[in-house]
């Protein structure tokens, strides 16, 4: 039998995550959240961070004193609580969180040919290309969670899946319109600097 692949250990990982939110919020979840991150900021190391965010939360942040404008609080991950932030589970390569995801990108990353060590010539290069590319695996992670249906049979409708890059603020609506159908980010992309992706 085949070993699986990191693409398909990162979507069982996330599937796994859906069936993890705990039943009493799914009535006032509006969004899965997708925090794209590394260890360290390394590339080498990329994760992602699944979890999810509520209208509670949204209510609460617009009633406290200094209240963020509507779209913030509601879309803005620097306003997301720690389930959204946090999330409910890590997956990729993070050796304490995820052994087994860390052990299968190593391996798929040299064998491509793209691991390098500090001071390799061609750290940049193939930096930007791990980074990439794991963007790309998470936008049909959750492009996977809509096909199959796994959203709405965990949350009990669709929902969208918003995705972030802390350390790359102006990427979330480019990854997040293409991870979704339209209808279900019409009012997250109202914000978007950049509507007609050029």
């Amino acid at each position: 039998m085949a070993a699986p692949t990191f693409g398909a250990h990162l979507r069982a990982a996330a599937a796994r995550a859906l069936a993890e939110f705990p039943a009493e919020a799914a009535p006032g979840t509006y969004a899965v959240t997708f925090r794209i991150d590394s260890v360290d900021q390394d590339p080498r190391f990329p994760y992602l961070a699944v979890g999810y965010t509520t209208e509670d939360e949204v209510a609460r942040l617009l009633d406290g004193p200094g209240a963020p404008g509507p779209w913030e609080a509601r879309w803005s991950y620097a306003y997301f609580p720690p389930s959204g932030l946090e999330g409910v589970r890590v997956a990729g390569h993070d050796a304490e969180r995820d052994p087994e995801g860390a052990a299968l990108h190593l391996r798929e990353t040299r064998e491509r040919g793209l691991w390098y060590e500090e001071g390799d010539p061609a750290e940049d290069e193939r930096g930007e290309r791990l980074e990439e590319e794991f963007r790309e695996l998470c936008v049909q992670v959750a492009r996977g969670l809509h096909e199959d249906g796994r959203i709405e049979a965990a949350l009990g409708r669709p929902l969208p899946v918003v995705l972030y890059d802390m350390f790359d603020p102006d990427a979330m609506f480019a990854l997040t319109r293409a991870a979704n159908p339209p209808e279900l980010v019409a009012d997250f992309l109202t914000e978007d600097p950049d509507p007609d992706g050029l």
